[in-house]
């Protein structure tokens, strides 16, 4: 099963240097050019990395180790008092300047980025004038500026994106793009809050840390690092930024502790999957609006001002004039209950096999369930938890049902009252 889930991997990161692929990809590195090594790339080698290219970089998709494997690596992230290490620096990692910094991004993306109290993030959407979703990120208030993180297969294109829009408005607004300076690894899992609490100054209280917060620190004594208390397991965790020139002596530290485990791809994958979470260029892309994807949440409540006010690009197209939901002829749905893994492009039927009412977006095979679980797109009126549905895998039709996300209970943090 497993050899699958890395296979596929494989099949994207080849999708990604592929010129006739979707958006998601086609603003990567050219075949042509050389893969990018982020700072960790010789300790990735040391420690058993297996590197393959991913979003124009070369990462590690599992660790040929004694805990390493994608089945021993997703458990580990999951199991208390362990923690998952991934390197995912070749997210973009973005700040935003000037006093009307807040009020531009709010017309390129979903959600109030002005009512972020400082330290205070959120997950939020980049639209195009269609309503399509462009690229999911995490911004959060950061004082004296906005910070974003977007995915590395797509941030040339967002920030493409995001000039010509610049272009168009008339504020103060900068973007201040961080290049490879500044590296990011996130740490996720049960014991992720005790092997990051070893690097930190004495005195910061992280049971006090909420989740989607973030703030400027010192890690192991060095300066110009950032800690978020968020992540894409579904596990408590954080993602910390940090120089380029001391990300080694970070991670070498981070896996000092006998709690953390080096990860790669292929169990982020399985892991963010189970979490039912969304995978760019796969589950979301830009003929995907935030209501088919079931993610109005990020633009907030039916009273909130994003929604009321609208604004941002698209926004005609995914809200009525009264801040409600535009109806959808398509929704995005868990499902369960077949004898194999669906993957990417399996055709969901309805229960009788005869009449076609999706794709499958994303599917592996759960380790911690011990069963196949996928991600797809159905006609609404059939997405609701529980209605029968058959897939077509392989050339034959399998018996599965629409299910509830996520597959496993998300384990986010939440500060004790």
């Amino acid at each position: 099963m497993f050899k699958s889930t890395v296979s596929t991997l494989l099949r994207r990161s080849n999708c990604i240097a592929n010129p006739s692929s979707t958006r998601a990809f086609a603003a990567t590195a050219s075949p042509d050019e050389p893969l990018v090594k982020t700072a960790l790339y010789s300790l990735h080698k040391e420690i058993g990395g297996d590197m393959v290219p991913f979003a124009g970089y070369s990462l590690p998709v599992l660790y040929k180790s004694e805990n390493g494997g994608v089945m021993k690596e997703h458990l580990w992230c999951r199991a208390d008092g362990k923690a998952a290490m991934f390197d995912v620096s070749h997210m973009g990692q973005i700040r935003w300047h000037g006093k009307d910094g807040a009020a531009f991004l709010e017309k390129i993306v979903v959600g109030d980025i002005a009512g972020l109290g400082e330290g205070s993030g959120c997950l939020s959407l980049v639209t195009n004038e269609q309503g399509g979703i462009l690229d999911d990120t995490v911004i959060t208030n950061a004082g004296d500026h906005i910070y974003m993180v977007v995915n590395g297969a797509t941030k040339f294109g967002d920030m493409k994106h995001f000039q010509e829009q610049m272009d168009k408005f008339d504020g103060d607004v900068t973007m201040e793009y961080l290049e490879d300076s500044m590296q990011l690894l996130a740490i996720q899992g049960p014991g992720a809050a005790e092997a990051v609490k070893k690097l930190l100054p004495s005195g910061f209280d992280l049971a006090k840390m909420a989740f989607m917060t973030g703030v400027e620190t010192t890690l192991d004594g060095i300066d110009g690092c950032r800690i978020t208390r968020c992540g894409y397991t579904g596990e408590d965790g954080f993602e910390i930024a940090m120089p380029a020139d001391n990300a080694e002596s970070i991670a070498s530290k981070l896996l000092s502790d006998p709690a953390v485990n080096a990860t790669g791809l292929g169990a982020r994958d399985s892991l963010r999957l189970e979490a039912g979470l969304c995978l760019y260029g796969h589950d979301l892309n830009e003929t995907i609006n935030p209501v088919e994807a079931t993610l109005a949440w990020t633009m907030g409540g039916p009273k909130g001002r994003c929604r009321k006010e609208g604004g941002f690009l698209g926004a005609e197209h995914i809200l009525k004039p009264d801040g409600k939901l535009q109806k959808v002829t398509k929704k995005r749905v868990g499902i369960m209950g077949m004898k194999a893994p669906a993957r990417e492009g399996a055709e969901i039927y309805d229960a009788t096999g005869e009449n076609k009412i999706g794709d499958v977006t994303s599917g592996t095979f759960s380790p911690c369930l011990k069963a196949p679980i996928a991600m797809g797109y159905v006609e609404t009126p059939l997405a609701k938890a529980g209605t029968e549905i058959s897939l077509k895998i392989r050339g034959k039709m399998q018996k599965a049902a629409i299910t509830k996300m996520p597959f496993v209970e998300s384990r986010y943090y939440r500060v004790p009252e």
